[in-house]
């Protein structure tokens, strides 16, 4: 079974900050970018990376790419103005003879490559949509305007979702065009909004979303110390 990943990096990641789009933040000596696409291409099971990029900057996302040797098989296509769009537009993209797609967050640069070949073999073994996820560790409380409590919910039935997540090629593709109306935050909740059945399979902690300045301080920490492993 032939395996695209999909990287949708063509916002501007606001609230990491005002600047570059945050896909294209430094992080160890090179774009996030760049760590996420090569996480992507290490898997045993990815076949082709397609990279989403901003509109106006496909051409500079390919050179960027190309000077860091990313050593796989990288398309660069036009991405849209959501997340949702930027998706379908790589989708559309892809060679017929792929059966499974993942979509990995740019924003998630350190995810494991042995976590993707875990979701894309998770689909290849008959799932229709799969997703990493953590167990909540927080106590979580639903609340309603003026901030005030409603309930304390069951967090031992909750799970902080990641990325890549991993999905049927058709059944994606039939999420995206049956579900243009639907708020979702990433591509499980359009599957799950067709009816299609979700798994979840342990996530990562290294899978984390760069999303605020202290993330990046973390993240660089992850990277210190796995440099430090491979010296060592």
């Amino acid at each position: 079974m032939s395996t695209a990943a999909v990287v949708p990096a063509a916002g501007r990641g606001e609230r990491l900050g005002p600047g570059i789009p945050k896909a294209l933040r430094p992080l160890g000596g090179a774009p996030m970018l760049v760590h996420a696409v090569r996480a992507l291409s290490q898997a045993r099971t990815v076949d082709v990376v397609i990279v989403a990029a901003p509109p106006d900057e496909v051409a500079e996302v390919r050179a960027l790419l190309d000077s860091h040797e990313v050593p796989a098989e990288v398309a660069v296509v036009a991405g849209g103005a959501t997340r949702q769009e930027s998706v379908a537009r790589a989708l559309a993209a892809l060679d017929a003879d792929v059966d499974v797609v993942l979509v990995h967050d740019a924003a998630r640069p350190l995810a494991p490559s042995e976590l993707v070949d875990a979701v894309a073999g998770a689909v290849r073994a008959g799932a229709d949509a799969v997703v990493p996820g953590l167990p909540v560790v927080d106590t979580v409380k639903r609340v309603r305007a003026g901030e005030v409590v409603v309930e304390t919910l069951d967090r031992s039935a909750l799970r902080a979702v990641q990325t890549p997540q991993g999905f049927r090629r058709v059944v994606l593709a039939d999420a995206h065009a049956l579900a243009e109306t639907v708020d979702a935050t990433d591509d499980a909740g359009l599957v799950e909004a067709i009816g299609r059945p979700v798994v979840v399979i342990p996530g990562h902690p290294e899978a984390f979303k760069v999303t605020r300045p202290l993330d990046l301080v973390l993240a660089e920490a992850v990277l210190a110390q796995r440099r430090a492993e491979r010296v060592g």
